[in-house]
């Protein structure tokens, strides 16, 4: 198994992970042109894509994924209320579309998918944590708070990929409204530094061989205090974290045993 990520922010969000041939996008929020430029920085093509997976509505998260899924006939996965909210409807009906029951595992080819439901401000909102019988990999972004389900599900991942959103302080000294600041910062919004440490210390994080800092805020947050923050679960140094960036993206990352 590995994994990469064509961007993470609040401008555009994509990950990719591959498994025996099997690539699949976990989200699409860039331009279906942005989205060809930046598969092609990880050396593959659209028409490499097996399927995209969908968490939510956001623009952010599926921006490209309906013009992606038609120019190539790419399946698409995603909850019937994400479906409805992002007005999926042409895919439905060209019959691309395929619905998750964000309580029931599924499987597209070798890749082992678990949905895993979040409290997040959008119609029927899920994340992922991807299996092929030896890894497995969690992806969890776009949540607001921990559920005891998602610490149960995240637990003994040998990669995560972890929202670290926001620094309370910097978002409450912040430029954005008060309103803003309220859903970025409430149980339905997105985690905080510190909650992502939370996360960290409530889990079995003994496989982790990759842990990475994803959608990290711009404006209310930065590299160094979610790196600081996370590092403070793993007592480890913070430049073992790795970054998802909003316009770097992350460079491919292979789950391997150890020699």
């Amino acid at each position: 198994m590995q994994f990469a990520s064509l961007g993470s922010g609040s401008r555009g969000n994509c990950t990719l992970i591959e498994v025996d041939g099997t690539a699949i996008l976990v989200d699409c929020g860039f331009s279906m042109r942005e989205t060809e430029r930046r598969l092609q920085r990880l050396s593959r093509e659209v028409n490499q894509v097996s399927a995209i997976l969908v968490t939510h509505e956001h623009g952010d998260h599926v921006r490209g994924v309906a013009s992606l899924a038609k120019k190539y006939n790419i399946p698409v996965w995603s909850s019937r209320g994400t479906a409805k909210a992002a007005k999926l409807e042409t895919l439905i009906e060209s019959g691309l579309w395929n619905c998750i029951d964000i309580h029931q595992q599924f499987e597209i080819n070798a890749i082992h998918i678990q949905p895993v439901p979040v409290p997040h401000d959008a119609r029927e909102p899920c994340q992922f944590v991807f299996s092929d019988g030896d890894w497995r990999l969690g992806v969890l972004t776009d949540t607001g708070s921990i559920t005891p389900y998602i610490e149960e599900q995240y637990s003994a991942c040998d990669a995560f990929i972890l929202e670290a959103n926001h620094d309370q302080e910097m978002l409450a000294n912040g430029a954005y409204p008060p309103s803003l600041k309220q859903r970025v910062g409430g149980n339905f919004g997105h985690l905080n530094n510190s909650q992502a440490k939370d996360l960290l210390n409530a889990i079995d994080i003994s496989r982790l061989q990759y842990l990475v800092a994803s959608h990290i805020s711009d404006k209310n947050n930065t590299v160094a205090l979610a790196r600081d923050k996370m590092s403070e679960a793993l007592d480890a140094e913070a430049s073992w974290i790795d970054v998802a960036s909003q316009d770097e993206g992350l460079d491919w990352r292979v789950l391997r045993h150890s020699l």
